[in-house]
């Protein structure tokens, strides 16, 4: 396919494709005997999505750090597409109720309400997006499972790894066709173990690397780009929503935030689980951490900083003010399931 055909395919014009040529957006092969762009079926889902995004007003330097990944594919393409426009969706909702929030004030001499609304709006976009992934996920997803420590080290986060797990499972009740939302899905070790019930398994995450992984190991789960702050599905859609060792990635100001994500997306009378690092409230962090700082395990005070360990007790409360009937059971000295209902 020719560039002419190609512009036409795509309802853009030649001279916006030489643009994102020009830009380093896409690479495309020639004919060596007339020098022709040759459109491939790979190109043209880079370039809609290129057109996509650029529709919905990100930068070209922006999408250009997006499409870096090597060897993307229509799937791809496809899937970051669709992460984009949820976070998109979420970014104008956001707006709405603000401005909604904004014209109770319109009739006051006191400005400062509005000047408010609109700094906490100007704050929610930047948590959307500021989110970075300091632990480069992309790069452990090929060798993950093999490296998930689970006995023989003097800190050892994955201690109860599988009993968490099981946990998680033996809370959910989930029937055949139920739509069931892991997040933060890894490989899939979680959401795995609820494909053989029948129900439709969406896993979730911000590696791509991690997605490739876990449609390896389980072809018959979905899998979406996205994150604990814009979950690509729409509102009150999930009938489970479960998460294993996610969360904490998040720092304590975000995770209610991804608890009201949550909220969202599942339905009335929907079941929520998550097995993650946790103190059942600030006293406790204070007092695990001061034990091993008297056993000189300074290894495991330093594993427990790098991360965001969540207050259980804020989550549960916020659960709890949410309509949520909540469970919770302790694994270990940094390890809860909290199971809870809408």
């Amino acid at each position: 396919m020719l560039i002419k055909e190609a512009a036409k395919k795509l309802n853009t014009t030649a001279r916006t494709i030489r643009l994102y040529e020009e830009k380093g957006l896409i690479s495309l092969k020639k004919d060596q005997e007339n020098d022709y762009r040759i459109f491939t079926e790979d190109d043209l889902y880079r370039l809609s999505t290129i057109i996509a995004l650029r529709e919905i007003g990100i930068q070209i330097s922006e999408i250009r750090e997006m499409l870096k990944q090597p060897g993307m594919q229509m799937e791809d393409y496809l899937n970051l597409q669709r992460s984009v426009l949820y976070e998109k969706l979420l970014e104008m909702k956001d707006m709405i109720h603000t401005i909604d929030q904004m014209m109770e004030h319109v009739d006051s001499a006191d400005f400062q309400p509005i000047s408010k609304l609109a700094e906490h709006l100007k704050k929610l976009k930047q948590i959307r997006k500021g989110w970075k992934d300091k632990w480069d996920f992309d790069s452990q997803a090929i060798e993950y499972d093999q490296h998930i420590k689970k006995a023989g080290y003097t800190f050892n986060v994955h201690q109860g790894y599988d009993v968490a797990l099981s946990t998680v499972k033996q809370c959910i009740t989930l029937n055949a066709k139920d739509q069931c939302l892991d997040i933060g899905v890894g490989t899939g070790n979680l959401g795995g173990r609820f494909l053989h019930q029948g129900a439709h398994v969406i896993g979730v995450d911000q590696s791509g690397k991690m997605l490739e992984k876990c449609k390896e190991k389980y072809p018959l789960m979905e899998v979406r780009k996205g994150h604990f702050l814009a979950l690509p599905v729409m509102d009150l859609t999930m009938d489970v929503v479960v998460s294993s060792y996610a969360l904490h990635h998040l720092p304590d100001e975000e995770k209610l935030l991804a608890l009201q994500e949550i909220n969202r997306v599942l339905k009335s009378g929907g079941q929520l689980c998550i097995a993650d690092l946790m103190f059942q409230n600030e006293n406790d962090r204070k007092r695990v951490l001061d034990m091993y700082r008297l056993e000189g395990n300074m290894e495991a005070v330093e594993a427990i900083e790098d991360e965001y360990y969540a207050d259980r007790s804020l989550l549960i409360e916020w659960l709890v003010a949410h309509d949520y009937e909540v469970k919770a059971q302790q694994i270990n000295s940094i390890l809860s399931v909290i199971y809870a209902e809408k």
